[in-house]
């Protein structure tokens, strides 16, 4: 009874940016390498072939390259993506951003709470610093519109920051000793889990610390072996 735009339509003349592109499954990876090969698209159970002149920007937080290798991502949708390559380092490789983000953050939460902005004092400024940011600029995010929620006196403190018995830096973690990649991973992902009680979902399960979606964490940790076992409740 109606038509649906679909996103590559509606992106005519503009940039379409797929989220997560390394998570696609492989059916729907030989449907996007056919638009971006031919540029053009038919609509569901349309006839009509339109011509697309769109820009795409694709993200996602795994190694494609891997991936390829291991057979778990088409080749020639990769090099397809692959044109222009951009390597946005986690916060924990550029902590000298940490503070004016944290700036940021505090100034859009105070506005959306109709307040006046507090200030970070030097103490916070040195906490958000040298902190390790495991969960990347989203728990930066959401530390800070905690602290804004829970300042008074016009001033952050770390005591609002609520960081001190937070989940180090994963290089604190491992030793100097070189391990395989998946070795690695594994320990890392064991840490979180002890670190969330064994929760992914939720504001503070493992999926929100490690800014990824659930079902992309559970199918990491079945690939790696690991059994999830919640902390009961006391």
């Amino acid at each position: 009874v109606g038509r649906r735009i679909g996103k590559f339509e509606l992106a005519q003349g503009g940039t379409i940016f797929p989220d997560e592109i390394g998570d696609l499954p492989l059916e729907s990876q030989a449907r996007l390498l056919r638009v971006l090969q031919e540029r053009t698209m038919e609509r569901v159970g349309g006839t009509q072939t339109l011509n697309l002149d769109v820009r795409v920007i694709a993200a996602t937080n795994r190694d494609l390259s891997d991936a390829v290798r291991d057979h778990r991502y088409r080749a020639d949708l990769f090099y397809r993506l692959n044109v222009f390559p951009i390597r946005v380092p986690p916060l924990r490789e550029r902590s000298e951003d940490a503070p004016n983000l944290a700036k940021h953050f505090v100034r859009a939460f105070a506005a959306h709470l109709n307040q006046s902005e507090p200030l970070l004092t030097p103490a916070a400024i040195k906490k958000i610093t040298s902190y390790g940011w495991p969960g990347n600029v989203r728990e930066l995010e959401h530390t800070m519109q905690r602290a804004v929620i829970l300042c008074r006196g016009g001033e952050i403190t770390p005591r609002e920051l609520g960081l001190a018995d937070a989940l180090p830096a994963p290089e604190t973690q491992m030793s100097d000793r070189i391990v395989p990649l998946a070795e690695f991973e594994r320990r890392y992902f064991r840490r979180v889990l002890e670190h969330t009680g064994g929760v992914i979902h939720g504001e503070r399960g493992a999926a929100k610390l490690l800014d990824m979606k659930p079902t992309t964490l559970r199918s990491r940790l079945e690939r790696l072996g690991i059994t999830v076992k919640r902390r009961g409740r006391r």
